[in-house]
């Protein structure tokens, strides 16, 4: 190609793309027909800002429509799409209470508890929106127990109950570490009982009961005994919950045994000095 050529050619695609329409042309348009179909055309190809745009739009000039439904659906998910998981939700819960007998209104349910599960943050921040979800997914398996979604939705309640669970249990192992053994053995003991089908029941459990142990060492002498009753009461229940095979088994046995010699030499102690008085 020579530059004459090259320049031509060059002028043309210049000129021939500021003929290209533009959102803002569609958006300008008097044309209902055209700014829907560019709409749909944007959806389709994933220009998502584009299409929402369009989609809002056309709102107060398609409402009371047959477009309407659509129109509203595709909306609230250029919104999900983009990771506007707020107001994507708003949309979707919108959208369920406008059209309830829709076909979709079921899906838009799910969508709306999908979107607080998307905003779940990291471990260490505020669970607020992670408990939001679980209630929300709850919900919609009360309300649609015949779903095809349950058990995605059941899948997301997991997922979500086990982020809760490293939070707690971050939060459990603070106090351990912090020497507040008293919050941390009653920490442990409340994650026993909010997760009952942990996979680390057991490692809760005997983190329990060395946060007591803890506790009754650090104790002042006349506190002694009762605190070391309450971690051979705890080393009891642990082997009548866990089998003795459990990898905790052994460190809990030595546990009850260094609690009960703790007892017998406070009781021993206390014996010589009843004598001597």
């Amino acid at each position: 190609m020579n530059k004459n050529c090259f320049w031509l050619f060059l002028f043309y695609c210049m000129t021939f793309s500021s003929c290209l329409p533009t959102v803002e042309k569609y958006l300008k348009s008097d044309d209902v027909e055209e700014k829907y179909r560019a709409a749909e055309n944007y959806y389709i190809k994933k220009k998502y800002n584009n299409a929402q745009q369009l989609f809002e739009n056309l709102f107060p000039l398609i409402k009371g429509t047959d477009k309407y439904e659509d129109v509203f659906y595709k909306y609230a998910y250029t919104a999900y799409y983009q990771h506007e998981y707020l107001n994507a939700e708003n949309l979707f819960k919108t959208f369920a209470e406008t059209f309830p007998n829709s076909d979709k209104a079921e899906e838009c349910e799910y969508m709306r508890a999908y979107c607080y599960y998307k905003e779940v943050p990291f471990v260490d921040l505020d669970q607020t929106p992670t408990e939001k979800a679980i209630a929300i997914m709850q919900s919609f398996i009360a309300n649609h127990p015949g779903s095809k979604r349950i058990n995605d939705a059941t899948e997301v309640i997991d997922k979500c109950r086990a982020t809760l669970e490293k939070k707690d249990f971050a939060s459990a192992k603070l106090y351990y570490n912090l020497g507040y053994f008293k919050a941390a053995a009653l920490y442990f003991a409340n994650m026993l009982v909010a997760y009952p089908e942990s996979s680390r029941s057991e490692e809760y459990k005997s983190l329990e009961i060395k946060s007591y142990l803890h506790y009754a060492l650090n104790s002042i002498e006349d506190k002694q005994a009762e605190r070391f009753k309450k971690v051979i009461e705890e080393c009891d229940e642990f082997n009548f919950q866990f089998s003795n095979t459990s990898p905790f088994a052994i460190e809990i046995i030595k546990i009850k045994k260094m609690s009960t010699q703790k007892i017998n030499k406070l009781q021993n102690e206390q014996s010589k000095k009843s004598d001597r008085s």
